[in-house]
């Protein structure tokens, strides 16, 4: 099997050298490159075509915010990590829109880090349930203005039409994927195989309209049906 394939973007030298340490010693996994900005993350996304872009949100030159958006335009293939603070990186919340599979702590320990990489890597997201339901309060707050009750309650009434097309188990496996919990956790709850979890995923994603489990997320918290 092919190593998953990384790339790091971050400007700071020490935290790339301490990244590409503790990814490259892990088997299956390889550091491809390392950008010290954004324009520079771009361009090696399109001409290494990572499976997974490790991306620092305050950079110079470009922000990883923008070098998100672009990669995820241009190299759809290469899935995004955002590297945060939620103490200094409000805005970092961006990258929801800008396409991101997931986020992911700086301080976050080693097996962490591998955890993350691996299951972006597979098709799934990086939303721990510690950090979800955070994210996407300050996303809210920070990006959608504030609407009236009435507003509120057709979108909730949009959102739960919507959510019928879902079958019973398909709703069983929403409201777990929206509370961060990963393919296998959703398995290990419902008693379900990893494949059928990875499936039922597909199907909702679809159903939905959405392009990953991120949107699903945002999507259940605006409209209040988690």
């Amino acid at each position: 099997m092919s190593p998953i394939r990384i790339l790091i973007a971050d400007d700071q030298q020490l935290i790339r050298s301490g990244l590409a340490m503790v990814l490259g010693a892990s088997a299956g996994l390889e550091v491809v490159g390392e950008a010290s900005d954004g324009i520079e993350a771009v361009a090696l996304a399109a001409s290494l075509t990572p499976d997974v872009v490790l991306m620092d949100v305050q950079m110079p030159r470009m922000d990883g915010i923008a070098a998100t958006r672009e990669i995820t335009g241009r190299t759809p293939a290469s899935r995004v990590i955002i590297l945060t603070t939620f103490d200094v990186d409000a805005y970092a919340f961006g990258g929801l829109e800008a396409g991101a599979s997931g986020f992911l702590l700086k301080d976050s320990s080693s097996e962490d880090i591998l955890a993350a990489v691996r299951a972006v890597a597979a098709g799934d997201a990086v939303l721990a349930p510690r950090i979800t339901g955070e994210l996407v309060r300050r996303y809210e707050a920070l990006t959608r203005p504030a609407a009236n009750a009435a507003e509120v309650q057709a979108s909730s009434r949009d959102a739960l039409e919507l959510l019928r097309a879902l079958t019973d188990r398909e709703r069983e496996v929403f409201d777990a994927l929206v509370q961060g919990l990963s393919n296998a956790e959703i398995a290990q709850k419902l008693w379900l195989s990893d494949s059928t979890v990875k499936t039922h995923v597909g199907r909702i994603l679809q159903k939905l309209g959405m392009r990953d489990r991120v949107q699903a997320v945002v999507f259940a918290f605006r409209n209040g049906v988690i």
